[in-house]
């Protein structure tokens, strides 16, 4: 299925075809570059100044997904970070419905039923549309099924030595602190309130043995905590106090606590405009997407009659109660009074979780009661049909009349419970895949550059258009840039250089066009040029180029970086650039009419020097 999923880019070209070489999956090749680059040169996994040069990045305060890019990092050498993406995007939900069904296979005993469940959990329509615009960090969810197995033999079997299972779950976790941090913080929560439901229970209905079987379960805890705090006490202070680390709101003023409704579970949510115009923002190009927290009506439903028919399984009333929390929470400050988000939303750390991420929880509970409800079916079904044919015709013959009914009502009610489901993620199947189009110049010229090279893009990547940051993997860290997307590309963030940032910004990506620029605002962009080191400007010729990669104001940004630079640029394999940035002139400051003259449709179409010519004539002009 995941071949399927990702047909687009296995059938064509994979070491260049993928989601997009644009917004969020920019990002990821980049995560996905920088281990192998890191590894084969000696330099830090966990800070790299390739990316906000001269401060740098903090890769354990981002999504930087360590623990796919290391073992991948194979992969990248040999066939680039584009193969690589497709690979862990393949292998991530293929290989997280294999870890459920493993899971589902120690509480039930139709492997058919362990399958359908493993199915929901791996390719649920939370996993694909986070897969969609490469957000591994949520889209490969393999871990959890792992470490839930070892908290089912620590606290409910009890069959192999505590000392051993809790090293196992220690290492689990270390882990997954390094695909998601924040995954594993949802998990943390998760696992408390499923503490409290196991305790509760015990308290009540199960009291023999008690102590014994409490003080099994602490001896494996207590060993993981150590065994993870041992591996993690340095990444766990790399990440909130290391070098360039991200301190509070990770994503300030965007809202994140807004969670999902509740009825998306049953009801899929349809894009708006907007939302959709978010989405291919985001890196996703496709006319359709996946409804992330839909589970379907039959599928709610069919739980909900199973709690009462089987309400003796304690199975069902445990995943039934964590689920249901994990919707709640789901909610976020959409749940009544903001309740229970709000019990967490100041915590620090927590205070960063996307509450529908909790869908992960969720998702997972209804893969585990799918499983068990199919389990009853089957075994019901079979025996009620075994032994009324045993009435009638031989052992043999019933015995098969009862395995076929069994399955046949198996297969019934899976479907009837996944095919609303596989609908949802069918109608964006095979997801929509693009070639990922670097620029000629930085195939031709980068790759030359002498060593110590700071480039500024254009458009900028703290914009939101973060194309230039695949352009920077795909040629394989040969230069270092200035700025950079995710959570550090906010104005916040940008430390004295804010003024210029918030220039760049606009001129990259403005949905009510540029203004003419100020003087003031032409020495905040020199000003931002120095403090990061800047050497090359590159402004690549739109021509050709998809959407996605061009700035909204090409014509503006020459005719602002002209000013700035205090010199015109040189037009050369396909791009516009300014060197020794370092060497400014003095600024050209030229008035809001000329701006706006040299920067209209008829010079910029005049040739590839008409604008910046523009600016230095209408300067000596006014000079």
């Amino acid at each position: 299925m995941s071949i399927v999923l990702w047909w687009h880019a296995w059938s064509t070209h994979p070491t260049s075809v993928t989601i997009c070489g644009c917004g969020d999956p920019a990002l990821f090749l980049w995560f996905l570059e920088w281990p192998a680059h890191a590894i084969a040169h000696g330099s830090s996994l966990f800070h790299s100044t390739a990316l906000f040069h001269p401060g740098g990045i903090n890769l354990l305060s981002n999504t930087s997904v360590l623990a796919i890019g290391i073992p991948l990092a194979p992969v990248t050498w040999l066939f680039g970070p584009v193969a690589t993406l497709n690979v862990a995007s393949t292998l991530g939900p293929a290989l997280t419905a294999l870890a459920m069904f493993w899971l589902l296979r120690r509480w039930v005993r139709w492997t058919p039923a362990a399958f359908a469940g493993g199915l929901l959990y791996g390719f649920s329509p939370y996993v694909v549309s986070n897969l969609a615009l490469a957000h591994l960090m949520t889209g490969v969810l393999l871990v959890l099924p792992l470490i839930i197995a070892c908290l089912d033999e620590l606290l409910v079997r009890q069959r192999r030595r505590p000392v051993l299972v809790g090293g196992v779950l220690g290492l689990l976790i270390v882990v997954q602190f390094f695909v998601s941090t924040e995954v594993l913080v949802i998990v943390a929560i998760a696992g408390v309130a499923g503490l409290v439901l196991l305790v509760g229970y015990a308290l009540v209905m199960a009291q023999r043995g008690l102590v014994e079987r409490a003080r099994h379960g602490l001896t494996g805890l207590v060993v993981a905590a150590g065994v993870s705090l041992a591996v993690l006490a340095y990444p766990i202070w790399f990440a909130l106090a290391g070098p360039m680390h991200l301190s509070g709101q990770v994503w300030p003023g965007r809202g994140i606590a807004q969670g999902a409704a509740l009825e998306d579970l049953w009801r899929p949510a349809s894009l708006s405009r907007a939302a959709q115009h978010l989405v291919n923002l985001s890196g996703y190009q496709g006319s359709t997407y996946p409804a992330d927290q839909y589970l379907g009506l039959g599928l709610v439903i069919l739980l909900g009659v199973a709690l009462v028919i089987w309400r003796r399984d304690r199975r069902l009333w445990f995943f039934g109660g964590l689920g249901v929390v994990a919707a709640l929470l789901g909610l976020g400050t959409r749940g009544p009074s903001g309740l229970p988000w709000r019990i967490f939303a100041d915590a620090p750390i927590v205070e960063n979780v996307i509450p529908r991420r909790f869908m992960i929880v969720t998702t997972l509970c209804a893969a585990a009661m799918l499983a068990i409800v199919l389990d009853h079916v089957h075994a019901w079904v079979r025996s009620s049909v075994r032994a009324v044919a045993g009435r009638r015709v031989a052992p043999q013959g019933a015995g098969l009349a009862g395995t076929l009914a069994g399955f046949a009502a198996g297969l019934a009610v899976a479907s009837a419970a996944l095919v609303p489901v596989a609908q949802n993620v069918a109608a964006s199947t095979p997801l929509t895949t693009q070639a990922v189009k670097t620029p000629a110049w930085f195939v031709d010229v980068a790759p030359h550059l002498p060593p110590g090279q700071v480039i500024l893009t254009y458009p900028v990547p703290f914009s939101g258009l973060q194309s230039a940051e695949s352009w920077q993997a795909l040629d394989r860290m040969h230069f270092a840039m200035a700025g950079g997307g995710g959570p550090e590309g906010v104005p916040s963030r940008a430390g004295k250089e804010r003024a210029g940032f918030v220039v760049l910004s606009a001129v990259s990506f403005s949905g009510h066009g540029f203004p003419p620029p100020t003087a003031e605002e032409v020495d905040a962009v020199r000003k931002a040029l120095v403090g990061w080191g800047v050497t090359l400007i590159v402004v690549p010729d739109p021509a050709g180029r998809p959407g996605y990669d061009q700035g909204m104001d090409t014509p503006s940004a020459l005719g602002l970086f002209t000013s700035a630079v205090g010199r015109p640029p040189r037009y050369a394999d396909g791009a516009w650039v300014w060197g020794d940035v370092q060497a400014l002139g003095p600024p050209v400051l030229i008035s809001t009419e000329d701006f706006g003259r040299c920067t209209t449709d008829q010079v910029w179409r005049s040739g590839p020097q008409g604008v910046p010519a523009c600016v230095m004539t209408a300067t000596r002009s006014s000079t």
